[in-house]
């Protein structure tokens, strides 16, 4: 999929350009893919769930006997769909690099882990863009030193550096490998005067995975089920992230102060966890306990506890919301966008063997409510008695009014080639191989593990020197198998 939740409104709009309203919106013109005469017929999840998937092949694959208790391992012959997806973190890192990124990797993580009824996280992706860099002492001529930035953003430099360090540091922690990847910095003056440069950066994180095909399809909630999250606790911290990342940046700096509430602080420990509980259910097979699965992204419980039990509704107790702050308000509880976290949907007789599961990876679990029919999520606080929330899932969740976004054409100015007299193609070479988006891309591959889990099979570097120009990253499905899964973002 592609995840930027801030952004929906605007893919699914209506478009006007110079008055005139296009025939499809872009997540039209997107979807329209899958209808083309040359696609394959191969999509099983697309634009309807936390990642996409393709049809796999049948494996073999290494399980634990019983992944509930201690026994031996052997090899189990299913089919297994790759899965990829893929989301930007951009204005979080833009306000705090390193636990911008962090969380965007974390993030992209549990939406591989919450596909389907759960899935199998196994490699990432990662890439950069942001302005020039401005490297004290490394003057480029493309450069102007003098731009002004932001002030509530940080500076390109330290975007590139903090950033990489941000996402690396969390796929190290946790356990997954970047395999891929692209940087770019980039910014200039057009010929009719205007600024073209990322000041507020783009950090894209994508992650390839693979999904038993028993466990493409969540199951629908029903009345009785126990709606349950499994993670870490709830924090001051995320509050209105989602919000925030939709304002509108300019050229001219800012007065405010960099809103550190909307970013989110990761915990690369805990997702390692709550990864543990979910790959034992997965394990499980045909008897895993998860009906349903989400993650908890923008918008915290208020977003992620209305989307799971769509379209029956559900009673739940904001108190039985796990906090590990008790002076946090029935609103922070609701809407905080803390980290390592996801909602799940499961049977009241499965309740056991899930607590057994928890207990033995150490890993918390809160049991916040039941599903219900009448269609409304009812939140209720056992400390006064009130109901902070009551809300017909139908006026949120149900077909919204679309907003129609206008734009002009702009005119397209260029200005023809003029080469100085003095240009040589030494100076012009030398020039190109100092653009970050051409040069070496060793001092992001050096920093980062790009080989665990054993399942690797392509990664970035090649070659007698292990270079990092590889083209693309390859993927096993099993470590007594060669079916596996490829991925490129168009670049080496």
């Amino acid at each position: 999929p592609i995840a930027g939740p801030p952004r929906h409104w605007f893919f699914g709009g209506i478009i006007q350009i110079d008055g005139v309203a296009m025939p499809s919106s872009l997540f039209q013109l997107v979807k329209s893919t899958l209808k083309s005469p040359h696609c394959n017929d191969n999509s099983i999840i697309a634009f309807h769930d936390n990642s996409s998937a393709i049809a796999g092949s049948a494996v073999r694959a290494l399980c634990p006997s019983d992944s509930s208790k201690p026994g031996p391992y052997g090899t189990v012959a299913e089919i297994r769909h790759p899965i990829l997806t893929a989301e930007t973190h951009n204005f979080p890192c833009g306000i705090a690099p390193f636990p911008g990124a962090e969380t965007g990797t974390g993030g992209r993580i549990r939406d591989v882990q919450a596909t389907g009824r759960g899935a199998f996280v196994v490699a990432g992706i990662s890439a950069y863009c942001m302005g020039n860099l401005n490297i004290p002492g490394y003057d480029l001529a493309w450069e102007d030193s003098n731009a002004p930035l932001a002030s509530n953003l940080a500076s390109p430099l330290q975007i590139q550096v903090q950033a990489s360090n941000g996402a690396s540091d969390y796929g190290n922690k946790f356990g997954e490998p970047v395999i891929c990847g692209f940087n770019r910095s980039f910014g200039m003056r057009l010929p009719n005067g205007e600024r073209r440069e990322w000041l507020k950066p783009i950090m894209f994180s994508a992650g390839l995975g693979q999904m038993a095909a028993g466990h493409a399809k969540k199951g629908d909630p029903e009345k009785g089920m126990w709606v349950v999250k499994v993670g870490g606790p709830a924090y001051r911290i995320g509050l209105g992230g989602g919000a925030a990342s939709s304002k509108a940046g300019g050229e001219a700096k800012s007065a405010s102060a960099a809103d550190f509430n909307a970013v989110q602080r990761g915990d690369a420990e805990m997702e390692n966890k709550m990864n543990r509980v979910i790959r034992a259910c997965v394990e499980l097979g045909a008897a895993n306990p998860i009906v349903s699965i989400h993650d908890q992204g923008a918008g915290g419980n208020g977003n992620v506890l209305k989307e799971i039990v769509e379209p029956l509704g559900a009673r739940l107790q904001v108190r039985s919301i796990l906090s590990g702050d008790p002076s946090l308000s029935v609103l922070e509880l609701w809407g905080a966008e803390y980290q390592e976290n996801c909602a799940l949907l499961l049977r009241p007789e499965s309740l056991p063997l899930f607590q057994q599961i928890c207990s033995r990876e150490n890993c918390p679990a809160s049991f916040v409510g039941q599903v219900s029919d009448d269609g409304r999520v009812v939140l209720e606080d056992s400390n006064d008695g009130s109901t902070p929330v009551d809300l017909p899932l139908s006026l949120v969740l149900a077909d919204m009014p679309r907003k129609t976004f206008s734009s002009k054409r702009a005119p397209f100015m260029t200005r023809p080639l003029d080469l100085p007299p003095s240009a040589d193609f030494d100076t012009a070479l030398d020039r190109v191989l100092r653009l970050p988006s051409v040069g070496s891309k060793r001092f992001l591959t050096n920093k980062v593990d790009r080989s665990v889990t054993g399942l690797i099979a392509q990664q970035q570097c090649v070659g007698p020197f292990h270079t990092p120009l590889a083209d693309c990253g390859v993927i096993a499905h099993s470590y007594a198998d060669v079916a596996g899964a490829a991925t490129a973002v168009g670049e080496q």
